[in-house]
């Protein structure tokens, strides 16, 4: 009691004894024990404050414990308690010091564990990618394709040597004549659609009022800034698919602002990319001459396709959703079955010169290439067959799209305008001219046709028919590389070398 009143520097109040324990306590700190407790203090036995039996002294005498008698016996017992504070001391620094080794013991293990790991699973993925460039392919010999891409990665070449000739299996009579069935049934909705416009289309009033409205810079890496490729999914339009200059590809959900998957595999930048509009899958290219097929929610390679000597320039995926059209700098265009890995043509330039660019028109059984000799070429799939040229551009071609109203045919190279070209009287009956240096890197169309998007110095929309200037926006640092209008042309998005997408809707 004396050392609590030494400390507290309080007199002490009447002091008190528990009949349970049979300690002396002061009444004021014993009751407040009782109080919010309930019990003795020593025992834990409940207790109520009428219980405290009082000790009767004379008010000038204080209860005082044997050892505080004398000036030695407290300077005693306060050496005795110095001596216990230092050997707790000591005891606490040892076991801290032993704690601290074996806590660095841990970590190192732990770091240890994390590089085996990290190594065992670069060796797993190589494995698996040796063993899918090995595997023979599926499906060859079959009169059927499967109907969904298959999970094990098929490669279309032989143990990465990408020299060896590849075996083309053919345009076989099956697959010809499903194209001209899609071909077909495309034509007759085209044609249908083309009477009226959507109700659900933005006017032409509200396109003059978009405004920037998100801008995400974090989809790619920023010690290699550069988004190169942009697609979005037709079907589920939050989904939007960009190609980095980090060798990556993302694919990032707008509406909740997330990354749903970023795709790792090539070992060069990827330059082009394709959603798939009916699977979670997609497409991409790249100049390490590959082309992969991508399984998002796993994020794995399922096909490696290396149908070209040179780096893959263009991307196209046919109406079927089941063949694509590439194009190389090694002057040949390949058109391969994504089911099953086989190429099934492979054709060089007419004019033997490298392809820059490719994209199918709506109904699938022809296609446009572009040329680093300033040519804008036209095929027909089924004849394999070089159809009409568009001369009139300087430059390689940069980017061309076909207008889902299957009769117009956009183009840009680096000569500073657009050119609109007729495909039913094969000639140029439009050229947009843009300011001196303009350079433009891709051009897309709306789903109806109506508007007409250009990339490159800066970001603007065109009215069709009328060809005038709806908006332009120059929010981006750098050279715009993509842009892809959203459904009905409620929204746009357009990538950049500032490694930014930006989206842009009313406000």
């Amino acid at each position: 009691m004396s050392l609590v009143c030494a400390i507290t520097n309080e007199v002490p109040d009447t002091p008190v004894i528990s009949p349970h324990s049979g300690a002396i306590f002061e009444k004021r700190i014993i009751e407040k024990y009782i109080l919010e407790n309930g019990c003795d203090p020593i025992t834990g036995k409940e207790m109520k404050v009428e219980e405290l039996i009082d000790i009767k002294t004379p008010p000038i005498v204080k209860p005082k414990p044997p050892s505080a008698t004398s000036i030695p016996a407290t300077l005693k017992t306060m050496q005795d308690e110095w001596d216990a504070l230092m050997l707790h001391s000591f005891t606490q620094r040892q076991q801290l010091q032993t704690a601290r080794q074996e806590l660095s013991h841990a970590l190192y293990q732990h770091d240890a564990a994390c590089r085996v790991i990290s190594r065992l699973n670069k060796e797993v993925a190589a494995a698996r990618e040796a063993l899918a460039t090995l595997k023979p392919q599926a499906g060859i010999g079959t009169s059927t394709a499967p109907t969904s891409i298959p999970q094990p990665a098929i490669a279309a070449e032989a143990a990465g040597n990408a020299t060896q000739p590849i075996e083309q299996a053919g345009m076989s009579a099956e697959v010809i004549q499903k194209l001209q069935d899609k071909a077909t049934v495309l034509t007759q909705e085209r044609k249908k659609r083309g009477r009226t416009v959507p109700e659900e289309l933005v006017t032409q009033e509200q396109i003059k009022t978009f405004m920037t409205v998100a801008s995400h810079p974090g989809l790619h890496s920023a010690s290699i800034p550069g988004i190169l490729a942009l697609d979005i999914n037709s079907a589920d339009h939050s989904k939007i698919l960009t190609g980095g200059n980090d060798k990556n590809a993302t694919v990032f959900n707008k509406d909740t602002e997330q990354v749903v998957a970023i795709l790792k595999g090539h070992t060069k930048k990827i330059t082009k990319v394709i959603y798939h509009p009916d699977e979670d899958t997609v497409i991409t290219g790249s100049p390490d001459m590959s082309i992969r097929i991508w399984h998002v929610p796993t994020s794995q390679t399922q096909l490696l396709l290396r149908c070209h000597d040179g780096p893959v320039t263009g991307l196209s995926l046919h109406p079927t959703g089941d063949y694509i059209l590439s194009t190389s700098s090694d002057k040949h265009w390949a058109f391969s079955d994504i089911r099953t890995g086989r190429l099934l043509t492979k054709v060089i330039d007419t004019a033997e010169v490298g392809l820059t660019t490719a994209q199918f028109h709506p109904d699938g059984l022809i296609f446009g290439t572009g040329t680093d000799d300033s040519q804008v070429k036209i095929w027909d799939l089924k004849e394999q067959s070089n159809v009409a040229n568009f001369p009139g551009h300087t430059g390689p071609i940069s980017a061309i799209s076909f207008s889902e109203n299957g009769y117009y045919l956009a183009t840009a190279a680096d000569d500073a305008c657009v050119k609109l070209w007729d495909l039913r009287k094969l000639k140029n009956f439009k050229t947009i001219q843009l300011d001196d240096g303009y350079e433009v890197k891709d051009l897309c169309f709306d789903q109806s046709g109506t508007y007409l998007a250009i990339a490159g110095t800066d970001v603007r929309i065109h009215l069709c028919k009328q060809w005038q200037d709806l908006k332009v926006f120059n929010d981006h640092t750098a050279l715009a590389t993509g842009v892809r209008f959203g459904k009905h042309a409620q929204y746009l998005a357009s990538t950049s070398m500032d490694r930014t997408l930006k989206l842009y809707a009313i406000e």
